[in-house]
């Protein structure tokens, strides 16, 4: 059985930034807790990570046509496309996959591979599209699904709220729901008790 676990980043680029056409109000906190998991010494040692990003398809498929022109002006502009700046070193080290649609599962490089880890980290933006596809295809495929609350950002905290309140439903089957802060306690739990 696999012994680590996988964190899944979606689409932590600029458009979502506050000031930007799709600002998320939370998105500094969550940009804090998921850096705070990518400096942590677990990382890469109990836990890998895959950045996704969120990109117009070059051939959209059906309603993703009228998607696609609804939101030229930003699908056109690199600077709202890229991750954000803070997340670029860690580009160096881990992958990032580019979507068109909302679930990160449509991207085989990540499906290929969650057979290899014992559970799924989610995290990103928006609670409300991406991170709710993502988290539903994820419970379909079978995989344990850890949902971190305070490292997902929505347009709004109701979303937030109404999103979070979902992945609790699935508990204890199919999700864990927990802050990125309790996630890391876990191993500190772990080598305290191995000592």
């Amino acid at each position: 059985m696999p012994d680590k676990d996988l964190l899944l980043i979606v689409d932590m680029q600029n458009v979502y930034l506050p000031g930007y056409p799709w600002a998320c109000p939370s998105l500094p906190s969550a940009i804090c807790r998921i850096r705070m998991l990518l400096n942590s010494p677990s990382c890469g040692k109990h836990y890998d990570v895959i950045f996704t990003r969120h990109i117009a398809s070059r051939q959209p498929q059906g309603r993703w046509k009228l998607y696609n022109r609804n939101t030229r002006s930003v699908n056109q502009d690199p600077f709202l496309c890229q991750l954000i700046p803070s997340f670029q070193p860690y580009l160096e080290i881990w992958p990032c996959y580019d979507k068109s649609v909302y679930s990160a599962c449509s991207i085989r490089q990540i499906t290929e591979r969650l057979t290899q880890y014992r559970r799924i980290l989610l995290c990103g933006v928006v609670a409300e599209c991406c991170i709710l596809a993502t988290a539903e295809d994820l419970i379909d495929t079978g995989v344990q699904l850890i949902y971190l609350k305070d490292a997902v950002a929505g347009q709004e905290p109701e979303y937030e709220h109404i999103i979070c309140r979902l992945m609790e439903r699935f508990v204890p089957v199919h999700t864990l729901v927990m802050t990125a802060e309790d996630y890391l306690a876990c191993f500190s739990i772990h080598s305290t008790q191995s000592e």
